[in-house]
């Protein structure tokens, strides 16, 4: 068998990475999940929501591991499960499920961890070792192959287990979490091989991330799953941009503030701000960047201006966030302006009504 092509390369596509396609209703106790899930072929697909959303049930879901009650799971057109009447053993669906723990065997080399799915999928010894050491060479660890897993570090081993899992030319990639546990710099490195050889593959994937910059440098795609259910989808910039829940806004690094309006005014609590022209709706959210947020020190009545209570304080790289409630609003300082603010102190605040922006209420 020949070495993977260069890299920039396109690898062929096989007729099995048409397009994944879910629908799924599952229910574990107190749990429920109730979501659908399109990924275009050759697509990446960021699926992001907080602890406990179902992103990983959601995977097992797609990767065969994990049983549901309802619906069905379509891979390139093909049927490979339809609830509890129909299911397709997971090494049967061309679908490859990658963690934060890349579950290399420890007894074998990085080469032979890499050769090892080749030979479970028909190649002979000669050439499964060649291809795995093309492999490690496309994934910048040219030279390591006979080391094992415990001589690695954890983005070698990531790299492996990443090289392991496209060598065997998947029709579906699933990543749960995979960068979690590296430091940042090892992070931004294995991030920016699954960018290059997610799109030199044509792999169709779902990446289930906390990270918003994952979404960013990986998808296509951003499907933000809570309790459950799907409660925004679209392009990663639209749905950055346009936040339909708080938590999605979080992820995009604004404020999502619920309000009322009325003629003259949109209003959340104290915060009162004049009705953009055009606005209309009986209920809107304004979004806006902690940033845009000023600390008021002689409070003049101005429009954008109101009194918050403090809740907590947290640590930024670039300082320190205020969080406030009524309502709940993120402020970014400079550490040593936060300097004598505590939880439950008053605090004067100010947005210019020129920086919030207007999006559907929930």
């Amino acid at each position: 068998m020949s070495e993977p092509a260069a890299e920039g390369a396109t690898d062929a596509v096989p007729a099995a990475a048409a397009g994944l396609e879910a629908r799924i209703v599952l229910r574990r106790g107190g749990f429920a999940l109730d979501a659908a899930l399109h990924v275009p072929a050759g697509e990446v697909v960021a699926l992001m929501g907080p602890s406990g959303a179902g992103k990983s049930t959601l995977l097992g879901v797609l990767a065969g591991l994990t049983g549901f009650d309802e619906g069905e799971v379509r891979l390139g057109g093909r049927v490979l499960d339809a609830g509890t009447a129909r299911r397709t053993p997971p090494s049967s669906r061309g679908v490859v499920l990658l963690g934060q723990d890349p579950r290399l065997f420890p007894h074998l080399s990085a080469l032979d961890n890499v050769a090892f799915g080749l030979r479970v999928h028909g190649s002979g010894k000669v050439a499964a070792a060649e291809r795995a050491a093309g492999w490690l060479r496309r994934v910048g660890l040219d030279g390591l192959g006979g080391r094992r897993p415990a001589e690695l570090s954890g983005g070698q081993q990531q790299r492996v287990a990443l090289a392991r899992a496209l060598a065997t030319t998947p029709a579906a990639i699933l990543l749960d979490e995979p960068l979690t546990s590296l430091d940042t710099e090892t992070a931004a490195d294995v991030r920016a091989l699954l960018h290059q050889q997610l799109a030199a593959t044509g792999t169709t994937a779902v990446v289930a991330t906390h990270d918003a910059v994952d979404a960013v440098a990986l998808a296509h795609r951003l499907v933000v799953l809570e309790a459950g259910r799907v409660t925004q989808s679209g392009p990663v910039r639209q749905v950055l941009a346009s936040p339909a829940t708080r938590f999605a806004a979080a992820v995009a690094g604004l404020n999502r503030v619920e309000g009322t309006t009325d003629a003259a005014t949109w209003r959340a609590g104290d915060l009162v701000l004049p009705q953009p022209a055009g606005v209309r709706h009986p209920s809107r959210a304004a979004v806006f960047r902690p940033s845009d947020v000023r600390v008021v020190a002689e409070p003049r009545g101005e429009p954008g201006e109101w009194t918050a209570r403090i809740v907590r304080l947290e640590q930024t790289p670039a300082g320190v966030r205020l969080r406030t409630a009524d309502p709940d609003v993120a402020i970014d300082v400079a550490a040593e302006s936060a300097a004598g603010f505590a939880p439950g102190d008053p605090i004067t605040l100010r947005v210019d009504p020129a920086d919030v922006r207007y999006v559907a209420g929930s």
